[in-house]
């Protein structure tokens, strides 16, 4: 993984060291040896980083987190929750579309691609950026999560005003390391069918990242696809 040339400019100043850590290494020698092993890795090496690459740094405006990424085929392209055009949105995407449209009244898209999010400012991020396929939550522990943690500490401390939204206990983890201070964080159970109905659907979380934007005089986010 030549991480180093994957990762944007715009993400390098503060992700340098993190990129070049330990941890980092450890990862990477890891990957390499799954793949030696014929083991098929989520999403292709070229997009691991699209995340980063879809919303430059000083473009983020909203943050949804993510566990790790889908691990059927064809489905995960490096932004949390997002399929490719074509390829049908899973339950928790599914989910996440009834909320906005019971929010804010957008009719349900056809397609479950993000990336039109990703372009105006929304990172979607997953904690954990890769996963063997067929095996949900494979890559966890190998180093990822340190990585994206440093992320997260990163937009918390060099910019103000963004809006993180945190479904689920695994991403509410990371919370610890967002000032509540300079951001607004919005937590909610997880978009899964196995938890929704506890919260997420009613959660109100779109129309109330708009207010939050609009009362420090940006303009609100573009929920459409």
């Amino acid at each position: 993984m030549s991480a180093e040339g994957q990762l944007s400019e715009s993400w390098q100043r503060y992700l340098g060291a993190a990129l070049a850590s330990a941890p980092m290494r450890g990862l990477s020698t890891f990957l390499r040896t799954e793949k030696a092993k014929g083991r098929v890795i989520h999403p292709p090496g070229p997009l691991i980083f699209n995340a980063f690459n879809r919303t430059p740094f000083e473009a983020v405006r909203v943050v949804i987190l993510g566990q790790d990424p889908y691990h059927g085929s064809g489905q995960a392209h490096g932004l949390s929750f997002s399929v490719p055009d074509g390829v049908p949105p899973p339950p928790s995407l599914q989910n996440i579309f009834k909320e906005i449209e019971r929010d804010l009244g957008l009719p349900r898209p056809v397609t479950g691609n993000l990336t039109p999010w990703a372009e105006r400012g929304v990172l979607l991020l997953n904690a954990v950026l890769t996963v063997e396929a067929g095996k949900a939550g494979s890559h966890q522990g190998k180093g990822w999560e340190a990585f994206t943690d440093s992320a997260i500490s990163a937009l918390s401390a060099q910019r103000d005003g963004l809006v993180f939204m945190l479904w689920g206990a695994y991403a509410q983890a990371k919370g610890v390391r967002i000032d509540r201070n300079r951001h607004c964080i919005l937590r909610a159970p997880h978009p899964s069918p196995l938890s929704a109905h506890r919260g997420f659907l009613g959660c109100g979380h779109f129309s109330a990242a708009n207010r939050y934007l609009q009362g420090r005089g940006q303009p609100p986010m573009d929920w459409r696809l």
